[in-house]
């Protein structure tokens, strides 16, 4: 999330933050956003209107592209049907590879290392009504070292996603 708004800061960069939401209030995102002099949302998953005020927020805000940021919970149904190809997550494996319910962060470099696989990195997708299955837009990669543990594979990895990400939103929105 960070990583986006330090990106869309750039007057070269097709875009802008126009809010963070998050789940709760207090949060680390809440409190990197407003650092980052971005306005932050609280948008409680668990509410019977939920996708009613996501639906509300993107008519008022004129929303073209949603990025989900540390997001784990699937996506409401009705605002992907309404807004295909307009939500994008980033995953820490190469999709198809260790995606799903469940796989996510530290259990996602844990299975990689587990696999013994010679490298891993990190996927953009569009969001569907399923977990990590939606059409890949960008993948980059990184080593995995003999020496690495599920933290120093994380680390590079995230390196990687902070690139992938705001490299595939900018493609997005300057597509002809």
């Amino acid at each position: 999330m960070a990583a986006i708004i330090r990106a869309t800061q750039n007057p070269e960069f097709p875009a802008n933050v126009s809010f963070v939401a998050t789940p709760k209030p207090n949060t680390q995102a809440e409190e990197t956003a407003l650092s980052l002099n971005t306005p932050v949302l609280t948008l409680d998953p668990k509410s019977a209107n939920y996708a009613g005020e996501i639906e509300s927020l993107i008519q008022e805000h004129n929303i073209k592209l949603i990025c989900l940021a540390g997001y784990t919970l699937l996506f409401p149904k009705a605002v992907i049907t309404n807004h295909p190809y307009k939500i994008i997550n980033i995953h820490p494996a190469l999709l198809p590879s260790y995606g799903g319910k469940g796989m996510y962060g530290r259990f996602v470099h844990e299975a990689v290392l587990a696999n013994k696989d010679e490298q891993s990195g990190c996927t953009v997708h569009y969001v569907s009504e399923r977990y990590d299955e939606g059409h890949i837009i960008l993948q980059r990669t990184c080593a995995v070292l003999p020496s690495d543990t599920p933290e120093t594979l994380a680390a590079r990895v995230l390196e990687q996603e902070h690139l992938t990400y705001t490299e595939a939103i900018f493609n997005l929105l300057t597509e002809k």
